[in-house]
């Protein structure tokens, strides 16, 4: 059986596990809000964790916090940060809107291991978790700061790396990959050819314009929330709080956090977030597409496209041997779809700034880190175990190419569009090649055919630099 001891908070005695480092606001909150199952991720802990040791240094060293609390407060902190108390954090992310529930959540179990650390017995509260741990700061100013630094560490270590490297990924096949030239399509119908360098290269370009969408927001996202406390005036903290911490944050992280230029948007409104949120879902319709066409051309292996082969991951059906699926393109459209919706969520997050305070804060968290999480990986997968290692059916691509009656519109400005379309027409019904049609049915020589219909040449161009 479960043992309990007793916490007391301003509504009363409440029973809390006996070993959790949690308090009585935590318990309540996990009685109140049994919703989902959902917890905040990771990353979201560790920021809570960075911006609680950050608060603690700071008030030391404008003589508001003890020495003996204050190195005790850091310490705790920095052990929250690293993951060592991810089970203390059992709150549910569907809560009250402002997160106060987890940023109490983090005071009380930070408090309670400061207390431990001194020597005292948990629950004590020598080390409060409101006037110590909390000192200077509100729910209110903590959770817009911690969606900030969770978000931008994220982004920098796990989105950027992994778009980047799909960049370069889908560079170098395109390099590996000039001499192909295949059938272009538009409307999914056969077009003019191009060379498969081309149509990879044109989705790195994809990639690296929403990389830089990404980075153009970081500035944005570096300023952060703290100081403002309760409705964004800084009641209660000192005047060099905000600055300080968020300074303190860098020095802990190696990035550019900042202190905002406003308290009252910062607090009222996750712009920035929302922001960040539609590169995402940009970056995920790229995404959705490449991956969409790697299948198209995957398809097969006999009635499809079949001008790639991707590489054999795993049995495709639980019935039919030897069936082989696109498996990686699919999870990233899955991925892509999610962060996508994610993005609709956080926007309506974000129109309920009322007044002084967002009110949907945990989820707007929530989602805005899903989408970064996984974004970055599944980039980094697709680029490994789809885009390195397909092979290309070269055969089969140049058959395709020799047979496509729409090379005919390289004779438009010399025969003109309807003696074409009549050629092509032709060729298409009696199974036959172009340059033997266009060769009955014209003056050119068959060199000049030759010439003009060369399905390299009538890949230049497309690309400026």
């Amino acid at each position: 059986m479960t043992e309990y001891r007793i916490e007391r908070d301003s509504l009363g005695e409440v029973r809390v596990p006996a070993n959790a480092l949690y308090g009585a606001q935590t318990q309540r909150a996990v009685e109140n809000f049994p919703i989902s199952g959902i917890r905040f991720p990771r990353v979201f802990i560790r920021a809570l964790g960075l911006i609680k040791g950050a608060a603690a240094a700071v008030n030391y060293d404008l003589g508001l916090l003890d020495e003996e609390r204050a190195k005790a407060i850091q310490q705790a902190a920095q052990e929250v940060a690293e993951g060592r108390w991810d089970e203390h954090f059992p709150i549910d992310i569907f809560q009250t809107g402002s997160g106060t529930s987890t940023n109490m959540n983090a005071n009380e179990v930070i408090a309670n291991r400061a207390t431990q650390i001194l020597g005292h017995e948990m629950g004590s509260k020598y080390v409060h978790p409101n006037d110590h741990v909390n000192m200077g700061q509100s729910s209110n100013d903590v959770i817009p700061t911690a969606i900030h630094v969770s978000a931008y560490l994220e982004v920098h270590e796990i989105l950027l790396p992994g778009l980047r490297h799909l960049q370069s990924t889908l560079e170098k096949r395109a390099a590996e990959l000039d001499d192909v030239v295949k059938t272009g399509r538009t409307h999914l119908m056969d077009a003019m050819p191009v060379r498969m360098s081309q149509e990879i290269g044109g989705w790195a370009y994809q990639v690296q314009q929403s990389i830089e969408r990404i980075e153009q927001c970081l500035p944005r996202l570096a300023k952060l929330a703290i100081g403002g406390t309760a409705v964004g005036t800084g009641i209660n903290a000192h005047p060099e709080f905000g600055a300080r911490v968020a300074a303190k944050l860098a020095e802990m992280t190696g990035l550019p956090f900042v202190e905002t230029d406003n308290h009252f948007a910062a607090q009222s409104a996750m712009d920035t977030a929302t922001e960040l949120s539609s590169h995402l879902k940009t970056a995920a319709t790229a995404l959705m597409k490449i991956a969409n066409d790697l299948r198209w051309m995957n398809s097969g292996p006999i009635a499809g496209l079949a001008e790639i082969t991707l590489p054999a991951l795993q049995p495709g059906s639980s019935i039919m041997p030897g069936k082989i699926n696109p498996v990686i393109p699919e999870a990233m459209m899955m991925v892509a779809a999610q962060v996508i919706g994610n993005d609709i969520t956080i926007a309506i997050g974000n129109e309920r700034g009322n007044f002084q305070l967002n009110v949907m804060l945990p989820v707007i968290a929530h989602n805005l880190l899903q989408s970064i999480t996984i974004l970055g990986n599944a980039a980094r997968v697709l680029a490994d175990k789809a885009v390195a290692g397909f092979t290309v059916n070269r055969e089969r691509i140049t058959s395709l190419v020799d047979r496509n009656p729409i090379l005919v519109t390289a004779l438009n400005p010399v025969i003109g569009y309807d003696l074409a379309a009549k050629i092509a027409k032709k060729a298409y019904a009696e199974g036959r090649s172009l340059k033997e049609v266009a060769l009955e049915m014209t003056d050119l020589t068959p060199e000049q055919l030759e010439e003009i219909l060369d399905p390299r040449k009538l890949t230049e161009g497309g690309i400026h630099k």
